[in-house]
């Protein structure tokens, strides 16, 4: 039997991000939820006459998306929401973020480079003004332990 190692809670997730992957990324306010997805490829390899379907690994990719409150330009959030909201506008580079879905220190961090694919936003009678973000990553989305 294995060792319960527990759970991770979302409350304390932290979405970084820098538009221009070389500076340093600054964490987005008023983050709702976010995911990410990873797949690899299959490439099939099944021969003529074999009775069973084969296949090897291909190309990796990793996608997401992320949910905000929506805030005001130049509001207290470290710039991190600003300059995620600028680059959705008009995306002229290769942007970095950096996810961390329990927090800074405990849990995963995942960092890849992404170009954002779309964003909208929802307005409600009865709710705060959202936005929602898609991205799409270009090389590798890394993932390391927090300390």
């Amino acid at each position: 039997m294995g060792a319960n190692l527990g759970v991770y809670t979302g409350e304390s997730g932290v979405i970084k991000f820098v538009e221009d992957n070389s500076g340093t990324p600054a964490a987005v306010a008023s983050v709702r939820s976010f995911s990410v997805d990873r797949e690899v490829q299959t490439i099939e390899t099944t021969a003529m006459g074999s009775t069973n379907r084969s296949y090897t690994a291909g190309l990796a990719q990793f996608s997401g998306s992320l949910d905000v409150y929506l805030r005001d330009e130049g509001a207290d959030d470290g710039g991190g929401q600003t300059n995620l909201l600028q680059y959705v506008e008009s995306p002229n580079t290769i942007a970095r973020i950096e996810l961390y879905p329990s927090g800074e220190s405990t849990g995963i961090k995942l960092v890849g480079d992404v170009v954002i694919t779309g964003h909208s936003i929802t307005s409600n009678f009865d709710g705060a003004v959202e936005a929602s973000i898609s991205f799409q990553g270009t090389g590798a989305l890394t993932r390391t332990l927090t300390s």
